[in-house]
């Protein structure tokens, strides 16, 4: 039955992608949230904001401050982290091969990519926006023109956090500064607090509904794009109770990154080190102990770094 079910659906392999969607658009979109946020943060903090401290009202900039440096510097980091990319393989592997791995009593089948040529692992999908295989693939966000996976969907929900508390933050501040200021006739302070309540009430609503949608996701170990992987029993095998999948979504060491090995992975480089004969009887003390240098045993023909 096991075999049965993970029998793949073999189709002639594809070639690799010629070129990538235009990035350009989706670049200067998440480039255009950054400013956003810079924006309406300088209004913010230029006139309602500025009126409260003058007025003694020092708790508020001493609030929305943090709130703001958190939330900026979670979105710049979103923006240029690494979702967890697996690098390409190679073009003599082929999807003829059926790999079938156990997750917790779960068997899943490994999908064949076309694009990136390997058998994927489970709960990692090849992003059609980026033209990369993300590992723990949760889905890819378009404000920060990223894709959110193993590798920094901590940063993804450090990101929904500190925009709803940031974005509660200027409404509260906002809605306080027009009730003081109601004996005052209409100023450009007053204009100013309206544009800035406006969005941020808009956003605190989808904000607040995403967190919770993440948080539910993250307590039952699942994910936003559940990958066509089939496993036997019908659980999620990923599940490891609440407090645990807390701990391995957010605490948990990442491990060593991918891509930095994939760079000297798919150098081509000409063999550098010759193999020779033991020159050692095999009883001899030498042959029972290990060399004392890496070099022992093995010949360099020419100069360079060994291949």
């Amino acid at each position: 039955t096991l075999l049965t079910d993970a029998m793949p659906q073999v189709k002639k392999p594809h070639p690799l992608p010629l070129g990538r969607r235009p990035w350009v658009l989706s670049s200067l979109f998440a480039a255009f949230n950054v400013v956003l946020l810079v924006f309406f943060s300088g209004l913010f903090f230029a006139f309602p904001c500025r009126w409260l401290a003058q007025n003694g009202e020092w708790v508020f900039p001493a609030i929305t401050g943090p709130l703001f440096a958190l939330t900026f510097f979670s979105l710049v980091s979103l923006n240029f982290s690494d979702p967890g990319i697996l690098h390409q393989g190679s073009a003599e592997q082929g999807p003829l091969t059926v790999h079938v791995v156990w997750v917790n009593h779960g068997a899943f089948r490994l999908q064949w990519c076309p694009k990136c040529c390997f058998h994927r692992p489970p709960r990692t999908y090849h992003c059609p926006w980026c033209n990369i295989c993300v590992e723990d693939f949760d889905h890819h966000c378009k404000w920060v023109n990223n894709c959110i996976g193993h590798r920094n969907f901590r940063f993804f929900m450090l990101l929904v956090l500190s925009l709803c508390l940031y974005s509660g933050a200027l409404l509260v501040t906002c809605l306080i500064f027009l009730v003081r200021t109601t004996h005052l006739p209409f100023s450009t302070d007053k204009a100013i607090a309206i544009v800035v309540a406006v969005p941020a009430a808009g956003f605190l609503v989808p904000l607040s509904i995403l967190l919770l949608t993440q948080a539910v996701s993250v307590s039952s170990a699942d994910r936003t794009y559940k990958v066509k992987c089939r496993h036997l029993h019908g659980y999620n095998p990923f599940d490891q109770g609440c407090a645990s999948n807390w701990y391995l979504t957010i605490c948990a060491p990442l491990g060593p990154k991918y891509m930095a090995e994939a760079v000297q992975l798919q150098r081509m480089v000409r063999p550098d080190w010759t193999s020779v004969p033991n020159l050692h009887p095999p009883m001899s003390s030498s042959a029972l102990n290990p060399p004392a240098s890496p070099t022992s045993g093995y010949l360099q023909t020419r100069e360079g770094p060994p291949g």
